[in-house]
């Protein structure tokens, strides 16, 4: 067990506690310890952040990859962008209402597999409708995911390593980031294309979206080797069952034997959940195949929604979602569009070696000046330059730095700091973007977007943990998340129909939304040193 002074008072608190040994949930956690569990933990939910980036960005190389295949304009890629982002507006709050109901941990299961399974099913699709079909379905599994492994993470930490163990995640996310291109220098330049007899087709992008849908089922299988998150049993009334698990960590952190762990019971909270108060049962035994169950469960969800946004949690609420918005909107355009952005110029610059142009204009070498009409056929069968798998590597190597200097200095400077820098710094460099004039200035304003809102959103993530209690938590982070993938989905659709036409438009919007997340975060509440309610 480790010699941290919050560890030494849980003891001694539990040592003057009651007969029966009975505590709070902190101080039976600080109990445990801090060791191999809690590493091996971080590693999953790390792993899973990181898949979620390559899940969330992998339409970057598929947009100039199948181009040819499916004969898209740049009106088709912003509503193919814009398919998982819708599948990701419908399925935050399902997964997190269903993760409120029946756990953390099941659902995180549920969502990666089914992600996984639904990615690999992709590569076999030969009409442009039915792939943007199984993008959709993509976005809506893995935005559970993604809304859940930081609660889910967060509610086996002690108070005192919480917060900085979560902004540990960050690290991960750019692990994905650096990871994805790797996978696509390697896979998509391939000598692969396959046509059988009867025009079904394979090259070597649908190679690609298999590889990188493989890491979800290897997650959703490791998963079940690891626990339900205590907390969320003690909100079921499972306190014996929560004791179990935390026996069992105990167990990892130090070696000794369930037995040797010094708390036998928990402190029940004097309000518990209304089904299990109304139904004397747990939350997790209701059925969401049974109509009764349902009207029970969705009777439960609107509750907990009306409490979000009650007087107590509204304000936390409001601001969550709104910087949500601003921030995931501006992220999720331009990064999934950057690769296409990096072609762009790579084709220009190949064509006028010595002139000098911005990123608004160089978007008008699609366009066939004749007609005004997009020719798909410039860019087809066109192989990606290796710079632009180099530059987007390069994008992932740029967030490394945030990534260390969030966690080693959140308790100095605190999550505000970095929310308020990042999204502040952002802003500018996004209006910045429409005035470079080759693709060096491109890229390096490129880096410094990507490393400050991929730090930005993970700082969001972090945040949230702390502003709403345990039967609350999943449920809030899922909509605020809601609302942000919403912002995708429509900074998506704008930016295809717009990159060709007038992309100052879309880029001064995206600035004047971080600018307004930034103004927002100065609102939020101080966090890391609440108590896990």
């Amino acid at each position: 067990m480790d010699n941290n002074p919050e560890t030494a008072k849980a003891i001694s608190l539990a040592e003057e506690g009651s007969s029966a040994n009975s505590v709070d949930y902190e101080q039976a956690l600080s109990l445990t310890g801090f060791g191999w569990f809690h590493y091996r933990l971080l590693a999953l939910c790390g792993l899973i952040y990181a898949n979620t980036a390559i899940g969330v960005t992998i339409l970057s190389f598929v947009l100039p990859s199948a181009t040819c295949d499916f004969r898209m304009t740049s009106e088709d890629k912003g509503w193919l962008t814009a398919a998982p982002m819708l599948g990701m507006v419908i399925g935050s709050y399902f997964w997190g209402c269903l993760a409120d109901t029946k756990g953390r941990r099941v659902v995180l299961i549920a969502a990666l597999l089914l992600d996984g399974a639904i990615g690999i099913l992709s590569t076999a699709s030969q009409i442009f409708s039915l792939f943007m079909f199984f993008r959709f379905i993509n976005g809506f599994a893995i935005t559970g995911a993604m809304g859940i492994c930081f609660p889910y993470l967060g509610e086996f930490q002690p108070t005192v390593y919480r917060e900085k163990i979560l902004c540990w995640m960050e690290l991960f996310w750019t692990l994905g980031i650096i990871v994805l291109p790797c996978i696509a220098w390697l896979v998509i330049p391939l000598d692969f294309r396959f046509v059988s007899a009867n025009g079904f087709r394979l090259a070597s992008w649908n190679l690609f979206v298999a590889l990188s849908a493989i890491p979800s089922l290897l997650l959703g299988v490791w998963l079940f080797s690891f626990p339900e998150s205590p907390k969320f049993l003690i909100e079921c009334g499972e306190e014996k069952l929560a004791v179990e698990v935390l026996k069992d960590i105990y167990r990892a952190n130090t070696g000794r034997e369930r037995d040797e762990y010094p708390i036998t019971g928990l402190k029940v909270r004097e309000k518990g959940n209304a089904i299990m108060e109304a139904h004397q049962r747990s939350i997790r035994s209701f059925c969401i195949h049974k109509p009764k169950h349902i009207r029970i469960l969705l009777g439960e969800i609107w509750e907990q929604t009306k409490t979000l946004c009650g007087p107590t949690f509204r304000r936390n609420t409001l601001l969550a979602c709104l910087i949500q918005f601003g921030i995931t909107s501006s992220y999720y355009t331009l990064m999934i569009w950057f690769p296409e952005l990096f072609g762009r110029f790579e084709e220009y610059e190949k064509r006028y070696p010595n002139s000098s142009v911005s990123v608004c204009d160089v978007s008008s070498i699609v366009l066939d000046k004749g007609n005004g009409t997009t020719v798909v056929e410039e860019f087809c069968g066109t192989e990606i330059d290796t710079n632009v798998y180099w530059h987007t590597l390069l994008l992932g190597f740029a967030c490394i730095p945030t990534s260390f200097w969030l966690p080693l200095c959140v308790h100095r400077l605190g999550a505000k700091f970095f929310l308020i820098f990042s999204l502040l710094v952002a802003a500018g460099v996004t209006v910045g973007l429409s005035y470079v004039n080759n693709s060096t200035q491109n890229l390096v304003l490129s880096c410094i977007f990507e490393a400050l809102t991929s730090m930005g959103i993970s700082t969001v993530y972090c945040v949230m943990v702390d502003l709403f209690p345990t039967n609350l938590r999943v449920m809030a982070a899922a909509l605020s998340l809601t609302c942000g993938r919403g912002g995708a989905l429509l900074g998506n659709i704008l930016f295809g129909f717009l990159v060709d036409l007038n992309c100052f438009i879309p880029v001064v919007l995206f600035a004047a939304l971080l600018l307004g997340s930034a103004i927002l975060c100065f609102f939020l509440p101080s966090t890391g040193t609440m108590a896990l309610e």
